[in-house]
């Protein structure tokens, strides 16, 4: 289904991902979102290396839509060491990828981690298997087995107690999953850590708060948003997953508040937002639709998925069209974004996104599978958005997609 408004695109990992361009392009997507994770963070993409990865693309009949991600180096949110060179990296990057005609690069400033969960392959009721976090063990993780001098003091007496209990319900087994899953990387992530380096590489951020946080994310857009903008890209700011402080680990991208202030901050047009509905949804005060109305013309990327939360911090993946995110009026507030935008500026090109993770389910339960990015829960996703995306424009009279 091709469509003025919306691209449908898919996460693909390179030439080890388990899934290939053959199955993405029989799911439906007609773009990639992919990068070279092969390069170390702060290593300059070449020309020569990014044509070979969109040659490939091409040669499956896809196109590269979006790289996802081009890493932050950590000098850079921290402001130290040789940060001044990765910058000259990062914006000669930007525009090497400009000039292979990739015109959108998502990207996060979360410190230290990607995005973070405490089990990757929580079993549902039916038996399909999500990414989930659980915040006692998170915790449990974080005071004692971490060990964080001082974690104890980020939480409330009632919170440790649940997490004690937790951690004594875990064999030893439990424990080491526990951190292996913390800190051993995750499909998108360019660092993997031991325990004792990833304490080291933690306290490389005491004393950096939020604000000052902030304004290295300021400084950093300064410099990069006009070479982006020269090189004819857009940078799509992705929020804090989960939208909460983790580590003692300041967060500076998770709320719309956040969002407006970088924005403001670094008024460029180059610089936009990765609109996540998953990550931005996990906190019930974000309004999603409202953030789209208020802030849709800055949004060049979009992650559509789901979860369902409680009341304690915990949250687990659901289906595309379920949990708490109210994926109808989203999903109808972006097209009427890309309407509006069509009315101002003549013809644009549609907006790129993808169902954001997926269930573990079916046959892919029998096969070794990328943690939130196995085939056939990403497939489910894509076509409850696709169906969903065409019944809003049926549904409003507008323009529909062709087939």
């Amino acid at each position: 289904m091709v469509s003025p408004y919306l691209t449908q695109t898919w996460r693909w990992f390179g030439p080890a991902d388990p899934v290939s361009l053959q199955d993405i392009r029989q799911a439906g997507a007609t773009g990639i979102v992919s990068a070279l994770h092969h390069l170390p963070n702060g290593a300059v993409w070449s020309v020569a290396d990014i044509m070979a990865r969109k040659a490939a693309i091409e040669a499956a009949g896809l196109r590269w839509e979006v790289v996802e991600s081009v890493p932050v180096h950590e000098d850079i949110k921290r402001r130290t060491g040789d940060y001044l060179r990765w910058l000259d990296h990062y914006g000669q990057t930007l525009q090497n990828l400009g000039t292979c005609g990739i015109r959108t690069v998502c990207y996060n400033f979360m410190p230290v981690l990607d995005w973070t969960r405490t089990d990757l392959a929580y079993e549902l009721p039916d038996g399909a298997r999500a990414l989930r976090f659980d915040r006692a063990a998170f915790i449990a993780f974080d005071v004692w087995l971490l060990a964080r001098p001082g974690a104890e003091g980020d939480y409330s007496t009632e919170e440790l107690v649940r997490a004690r209990a937790a951690l004594d319900r875990m064999h030893d087994e439990e424990r080491h999953h526990l951190i292996r899953t913390m800190i051993a990387g995750l499909p998108g992530a360019e660092e993997h850590y031991t325990l004792e380096a990833f304490r080291d590489i933690l306290r490389g951020y005491e004393g950096i708060g939020p604000d000052q946080l902030r304004e290295h994310l300021i400084a950093f857009l300064k410099h990069v948003a006009p070479i982006a903008a020269s090189a004819g890209v857009q940078l799509a700011l992705h929020p804090d997953d989960p939208p909460y402080g983790l580590l003692g680990l300041p967060r500076v991208v998770s709320t719309e508040a956040d969002l407006r202030k970088l924005l403001e901050a670094v008024d460029n047009p180059a610089n936009g937002l990765c609109f996540c509905t998953g990550s931005l949804g996990v906190i019930p005060e974000n309004d999603l639709p409202g953030i789209v109305h208020r802030l849709g013309s800055r949004i060049h990327f979009v992650h559509l998925r789901s979860t369902i939360r409680d009341e304690w911090g915990n949250f687990y993946e659901a289906p595309h069209l379920s949990g708490d995110v109210d994926m109808y009026a989203v999903v109808r507030a972006l097209l009427e974004e890309m309407r509006s935008r069509q009315a101002r500026l003549g013809p644009v090109a549609p907006l790129p996104f993808r169902p954001d993770h997926g269930h573990q389910m079916l046959d892919d339960l029998h096969k070794v599978t990328n943690p939130g990015y196995s085939a056939i829960g990403r497939l489910r996703g894509l076509a409850e958005l696709r169906g969903l995306e065409l019944g809003i424009i049926r549904s409003m009279g507008w323009e529909h997609p062709a087939y």
